[in-house]
């Protein structure tokens, strides 16, 4: 996988507003907020998209998607609601070539998304 700013901020190159850290995964608040909260999840491990996952990965994504609820209490957004949004390839809008989750929330979300 190739370098990218994610890979950066794992490795405290690049500044981030952290609010969760340990051994598998980081959040932190993103610099283009689309959300009065915006946070996004990433694995530690290098993975590119969705496209790359494998059964061995359930542990991982079994804990990220513990996290999420736990960020969004820690958040204050857990009882008035929030969404969780991952993009895959270039035409689902991912823009950072390592696997993300988006959580959204603090306004009205709308449906359809895009």
């Amino acid at each position: 996988m190739a370098e990218t700013v994610f890979s950066k901020i794992i490795r405290g190159e690049i500044p981030a507003k952290i609010v969760h850290d340990d051994e598998q995964c980081l959040a932190f608040h993103d610099i283009s907020a689309q959300a009065p909260v915006h946070v996004l999840v990433i694995p530690k491990r290098p993975i590119e998209s969705l496209e790359q996952l494998s059964a061995s990965d359930a542990g991982l994504l079994g804990h990220i998607w513990t996290v999420i609820p736990q960020l969004a209490r820690q958040l204050g957004v857990s009882e008035s609601g929030y969404r969780v949004v991952v993009n895959c390839g270039r035409d689902g809008g991912q823009s950072v070539d390592h696997l993300h989750f988006h959580l959204l929330a603090g306004r009205p979300l709308k449906w359809p998304p895009g």
